[in-house]
């Protein structure tokens, strides 16, 4: 099968969002001139109030929402995600160094990352980096682990281990307001630059958008100190420009959004410091283009989901390197992607829901021999809610059938594959808000295409399988909400849980620096305690205080041989111990905000060497303050100053990738 060109898709895409549009726009249009109805009703998307249990959901997030969103000394999504227990966040140093995440010690890859519902992918490596993601526009970031329980949303909503979901600013005009303006400069430490602005205008009633932009730009430069030497931090420099704009829109019986999305940078890539190299010459350029749309609607026992995107990716990397290996690639991947999810309420208590999902990925290089891969993959999930007095049950099973195509060579077999899941949820009280909740989940991951192939058409496809995960949760909720009292929210959490990973992917060296061979060798068991407090207070008449305490315990280690001499030792980078929180403080108009993270010791090697894997703890203490003028007209001036590191520690996420000491930013926002 000859893979679809560009203008292809965006023939294809383009058709599906005409017949979208056609729908909603005569949906609004019966909404407006139907003589049988006198009373109209609009329903719009899901808001939740801080402090309140989604009753939507079985087993509700973790989130990070609204103000303590706003309060935390985070540039970045990949920031903020560090405060959620059971996370690990890979940072390899710099302004604009890669970040990526996983939860609960199951790879990088098991993480489904979804914005505004809708997956991000990356069929080419399988990261997404979550560096590239303001939290100027961020409305809520939202973690799940095993998936989200809710019936209506699309397929490859279940297929994950665990997913973050990312929720844009929806507008709100309030006070008679037909548009919001937000306009914010950053500046600081490591030569930042970082402006941005964000306009919400309402066109009618039932129609209004958001644009957003924002540029960072930075030399990246920083001190750090390694064996009694002061060094600076070179090739760390970053220009990056965002650019997103929603349209948004109500009808009779829903909603409907459509979104386009492009992120452009440039930068280097300061690589590990060790063996007396303390300057990479590597550099990336990226541009992520991506158009989506969604279309929710809800009749009487009926509602259905429908959701397409199209992604454009472009990756440029430079290895300078003229003594071992010489790199110049360019990379481009293109998605297609279509959904519908279909659900039906039989009674109060009984609902099933059928959802379908079609994705289409390519990936193309300048590389000499490439096999131009492309891969077609169909998600069919079917699941149901019981929904009884004290007792929540949710069942779901996820089909995956994959298929592929090269242009030179021959590919991988098609698979099939099955991903099952059970969530309970049992309230035993009447009037004592404590649930008990548990889940248990199979799921699996297809090799990218990194693992799969080789620029070499005589290697062709590695034999490799897909990667499973089985998962295993038990778990404890303690949630109060109080007006007018001193405790006014009170969230209080403990998970137990197990996760083993079979036929996990890992790369083998071979004669060749740049060609690895892949297979699978790994299993790894993963027995986990996670814990977090969230409460607001109320401590006197005008002075607020919210806090934020996050623990994780995980014991990671890897049973694939008993012969070896890894076998029941610790996976690099996976702590035992892990701590973060956060108190944040509100009198009038002045914020004070102070976050600690907590990262125990830990090994990057396989063997656990305490001479040479053995990598030391670290913490960092952040400090912001910050203040509301109230100017005429409703307008609002913000200043804010962060102060990061405070202490000046000296520490490395990722070994030899040293981070920064102690720095800071000031900010200063106007809405109008």
């Amino acid at each position: 099968m000859q893979p679809l060109r560009q203008q292809e898709l965006l023939r294809a895409f383009s058709v599906f969002c005409l017949l979208m549009f056609a729908s909603l726009m005569y949906g609004q249009a019966e909404g407006k001139y139907s003589d049988n109805d006198t009373v109209q009703s609009y329903t719009i998307d899901e808001y939740e109030i801080v402090g309140k249990k989604n009753v939507g959901e079985i087993i509700p997030p973790k989130r990070l929402s609204g103000v303590t969103l706003q309060s935390l000394n985070s540039q970045s999504v990949a920031d903020a995600i560090r405060y959620f227990s059971g996370v690990q966040v890979k940072d390899y140093g710099g302004v604009g160094g890669l970040k990526t995440i996983n939860i609960r010690s199951m790879g990088t890859n098991q993480m489904g990352v979804f914005y505004d519902g809708i997956q991000m992918g990356n069929a080419q490596n399988g990261q997404v980096d979550l560096g590239r993601f303001s939290l100027d526009n961020m409305e809520s970031i939202s973690i799940y682990n095993g998936q989200k329980s809710s019936l209506l949303q699309s397929a490859k909503d279940y297929g994950s281990a665990g997913t973050i979901y990312l929720n844009t600013r929806r507008p709100q005009f309030l006070g008679g307001k037909s548009y919001n303006l937000t306009a914010r400069m950053r500046t600081g430490s490591f030569g930042l630059i970082n402006p941005s602005i964000q306009w919400q205008q309402k066109i009618t009633d039932k129609i209004n958008f958001a644009i957003s932009t924002e540029y960072i730009g930075a030399d990246g430069k920083y001190r750090f100190t390694r064996y009694d030497t002061t060094l600076i931090r070179e090739n760390s420099d970053i220009k990056a420009l965002r650019t997103e704009g929603t349209l948004f829109g109500t009808n009779r019986h829903g909603n409907w959004k459509l979104q386009i999305y492009n992120y452009n940078s440039g930068r280097g890539l300061p690589g590990y410091i060790a063996r007396n190299l303390y300057r990479h010459g590597d550099r990336q350029w990226d541009n992520n283009f991506f158009v989506q749309t969604s279309l929710k609607q809800r009749f009487d026992k009926y509602s259905f989901l429908i959701n397409a995107k199209y992604a454009n990716d472009y990756l440029h990397y430079i290895q300078p390197d003229t003594i071992t290996l010489q790199i110049d690639n360019r990379y481009r991947q293109q998605e297609l992607y279509i959904s519908t999810a279909n659900c039906y309420r039989f009674s109060n208590i009984l609902e099933f829901a059928l959802s379908i999902d079609y994705q289409y990925n390519f990936l193309d290089a300048d590389m000499r021999e490439f096999v131009y891969p492309s891969r077609h993959s169909l998600f069919t999930a079917l699941s149901g809610n019981l929904r009884l007095n004290k007792v929540k049950l949710q069942s779901a099973i996820l089909i995956n059938y994959i298929t592929e195509t090269l242009r030179y060579g021959n590919a991988t077999p098609d698979k099939t594959a099955y991903s099952p899941s059970l969530i309970a949820t049992y309230e035993p009280f009447d009037y004592f808000p404590i649930s008990f909740r548990g889940f248990i989940k199979r799921s699996f991951r297809m090799p990218t295409f990194n693992d799969l192939y080789y620029t070499s058409i005589i290697l062709g496809a590695s034999k490799l399988k897909p990667e499973f995960v089985n998962q295993v949760d038990l778990g404890v909720e303690y949630i109060l909400k109080k007006q007018n009292r001193i405790i006014k929210n009170l969230n209080i959490s403990l998970d137990m849980y197990y996760n083993e990973v079979k036929d996990k992917i890992v790369a083998i060296p071979t004669s060749s620096s740049f060609r690895w061979q892949m297979s699978n060798l790994g299993k790894v068991k993963i027995i986990g305690v996670d814990f977090s407090f969230d409460a607001e207070f109320r401590l006197a008449k005008q002075l607020y205080a919210n806090t934020l305490v996050s623990y994780t315990y995980q014991n990671a280690r890897d049973f694939t041989d008993p012969t070896s001499i890894i076998y029941k030792k610790y996976i690099p980078y996976t702590p035992l111990h892990s701590v973060s929180s956060a108190l944040n403080l509100n009198f009038y108009d002045f914020r004070l905000n102070y976050c600690f993270i907590y990262t125990g010791e830990r090994y990057n090697g396989s063997a656990n060497r305490p001479d040479m894997d053995y990598v030391l703890p670290w913490y960092t203490h952040d400090l912001s303050l910050g203040y509301n003028f109230m100017l005429k007209n409703n307008r609002q001036l913000y200043i804010n100053l962060d102060v990061n590191n405070i202490f000046n520690q000296q520490y490395d996420v990722v070994l030899n990738y040293p981070m920064p000491g102690t720095n800071f930013k000031i900010s200063v926002s106007l809405d109008i």
